[in-house]
């Protein structure tokens, strides 16, 4: 049976329709990427401050006593077969020999020098120490004599000398001559110093921010810190050679992780460059400005290492006021 169309009578609604206009509007997800980390100088400080166990430190001696054993064995080898066959390149092989022994034996001597500067500096921090915490005039005086003996070929700190041998009979204690000491001898080594780390700390900065690579931001945190740390030693009158600086470095970075020092965050940068720029930053910009100020903060630690005396009258540098002239002109406002 056919049936016919149905019809829907569509009667028109009294209420008003809704607007698209009047859609409440769709909430936004606030998330926000973690604040930078400056991860490169957190891997380069620990790698630098990691101590190998026992048994590594046993297997690279065994390892190398191996292979200077070998040397040594196929080397004599080599030359008395050579001077049987041909005496006269036997015997130029051995003056070469000779040569490459006798500037090794110079090596190491110039890198035991190096550890003797090191040591001098700090038993100079330790005795100057020493005589503040007790308050000796005398030891004051024998500490006061070793720096300027340490600086005596320094044309640098001539001026100062002068004035501290000029001056030091005026101070009737401990306190007041190594103030005196300090404030004419060690403070234009300290602004020499602070600038090296000023240099650095753009140059982490930069490179973190603009060298997008893999582990390259790393390898370039780790030369900077070792070469600012070797500056800074030289400043001093602690010129160190490579297994020197190297030993300083492990030192003030084992330091710094030991105590935290190695992790910063927008609550150090934010107050130098204004408002939440780190935020308004790229990702890779930001961790280079966190990079530059833990560079600031490994670079204080090594002027408080390499000074032979304690801040006395001398203002310590401040890593927010290194960050600030380092940094601000780089990534932030003028």
């Amino acid at each position: 049976m056919a049936r016919g169309p149905i019809l829907f009578d569509l009667e028109e609604d009294a209420k008003p329709q809704p607007s698209v206009a009047d859609a409440p509007a769709v909430p936004e997800l606030d998330v926000e990427a973690p604040p930078p980390k400056g991860q490169a100088m957190q891997i380069a400080a620990r790698l630098a401050a990691r101590k190998p166990s026992r048994l590594v430190r046993m297997f690279w001696a065994l390892a190398g006593a191996l292979v200077t054993a070998l040397v040594s064995i196929a080397a004599w080898t080599f030359v008395t077969d050579l001077m049987a066959r041909y005496p006269l390149l036997g015997w130029a092989m051995t003056l070469l020999i000779g040569a490459f022994l006798l500037v090794l034996l110079l090596l190491s001597l110039r890198e035991m020098a190096a550890f003797g500067r090191l040591a001098r500096l700090d038993g100079l921090r330790h005795d100057a120490g020493e005589a503040l915490a007790q308050g000796d005039l005398s030891a004051a005086r024998s500490v006061t004599d070793r720096l300027e003996a340490l600086y005596k070929h320094r044309e640098d700190t001539r001026w100062g000398r002068d004035r501290l041998t000029e001056l030091r009979g005026d101070q009737f204690d401990a306190e007041a001559l190594l103030g005196l000491a300090e404030s004419e001898v060690l403070a234009p080594l300290d602004r020499a110093a602070t600038r090296e780390v000023e240099a650095a700390a753009r140059q982490v900065a930069a490179v973190t921010a603009l060298v997008p690579l893999a582990l390259a931001d790393v390898a370039a945190a780790l030369s900077s810190n070792l070469r600012m740390i070797r500056r800074i030693a030289e400043i001093y009158g602690g010129r160190s050679g490579f297994f020197g600086s190297w030993r300083l470095t492990r030192a003030v970075l084992s330091h710094l992780v030991a105590t935290g020092a190695v992790a910063v965050g927008d609550d150090l940068i934010e107050p130098l460059l204004g408002g939440s720029i780190v935020a308004k930053l790229s990702r890779r910009f930001g961790e280079g400005l966190v990079n530059g100020a833990l560079t600031a903060r490994v670079g204080v630690a090594a002027i408080e290492v390499c000074r032979p005396l304690p801040f006395v009258r001398e203002k310590r540098p401040g890593v927010r006021g290194i960050v600030k002239r380092a940094l601000t002109g780089v990534f932030g406002k003028e």
